[in-house]
């Protein structure tokens, strides 16, 4: 069993901008996972920088209130409110409250680099 606990995974600020913690990938361990998972955060007023991952990605919002953007379109986003991204479109997301904006991503195959194009 593996056990990880979020204030344990190292914060950094993503090419997109966003205040990220990476909970799960396989890269780097023995974890049988096609995926990654990690914990994003956009601050009150913020906006992520557009970008496309050659991976199919899933939002999962957890708190605040936001705006996300997929290429053309574009929908509100609260608490409980799932996103999925198809491989290839741009897409970012806005904080539109007043508090973080906190959400899980999940990308599969997992993120790579390479497979990240910043806008």
């Amino acid at each position: 069993m593996l056990v990880r606990k979020l204030e344990d995974c190292r914060e950094f600020v993503s090419g997109d901008e966003a205040l990220l913690r990476e909970i799960l990938h396989p890269d780097g361990s023995d974890l049988s996972i096609g995926y990654s998972l990690a914990h994003a955060v956009v601050e009150p007023g913020k906006i992520t920088r557009p970008h496309r991952l050659q991976t199919s990605e899933v939002y999962y919002i957890l708190a605040g209130n936001g705006v996300m953007y997929v290429d053309d379109d574009h929908a509100p986003v609260v608490p409980g409110t799932s996103v999925y991204i198809p491989p290839g479109a741009k897409q970012n997301i806005e904080n539109t409250g007043d508090t973080d904006l906190v959400f899980l991503c999940i990308v599969d195959p997992a993120w790579k680099a390479a497979d990240e194009e910043i806008l």
